[in-house]
Parts: structure tokens; C-alpha cells; sequence
């Protein structure tokens, strides 16, 4: 595997320093965690028909556009309640 360097400004670096140090990592290896788990949107809703394949295959649930994005909101809505209690 070959190297890359990424230019940022110092204070993003040393942002990422600090990070990386609370996690026990170094920046590469956050940068390279973010990248590989970071989903496109076209990746997103692929992934969505995926599921909602799968559960009316599976489960014989079909769930339309408005549940999907009410059911999104309800998570993002509860993983933030969890991040700002984990604070």
C-alpha cells in the first residue's frame, strides 16, 4: 500500500491529534477507519433498498418512503440523546 499526504490547516491536524490520542490511535489510522465506514449517499440508499428488500422478502413488511424517513429521524434523534448523555 502507498502513502498519500493530505494537506489540512495546522489546526485540523492538531484537532485530529487529539482525537486520534483519545482514542489510542494515530491519525492514519482514524483517517483510515473514517473513510472506510463512511458511506456516499448513493451508498446509503442503496443500502436502504437492500433492506427494505429484505424485509419484505423476510418479513412481508413493506415500508414506504415517509416510515423510512420517520423511522431515520427516531434514530438520529436517539443517538443523540446517547452522545449527549456519553459526554
Amino acid at each position: 500500500m502507498s502513502d498519500a499526504m493530505i494537506r489540512v490547516p495546522a489546526e485540523v491536524r492538531d484537532r485530529l491529534a487529539v482525537i486520534a490520542e483519545s482514542r489510542g490511535t494515530s491519525i492514519r489510522t482514524l483517517v483510515q477507519e473514517f473513510a472506510e465506514s463512511t458511506l456516499t449517499a448513493e451508498e446509503r440508499r442503496e443500502r436502504a433498498e437492500r433492506t427494505r428488500a429484505y424485509l419484505a422478502e423476510h418479513f412481508g413488511v413493506e415500508v414506504n418512503d415517509e416510515e423510512s424517513a420517520d423511522m431515520g429521524a427516531r434514530l438520529r434523534k436517539a443517538f443523540a440523546g446517547r452522545q449527549d448523555t456519553a459526554a
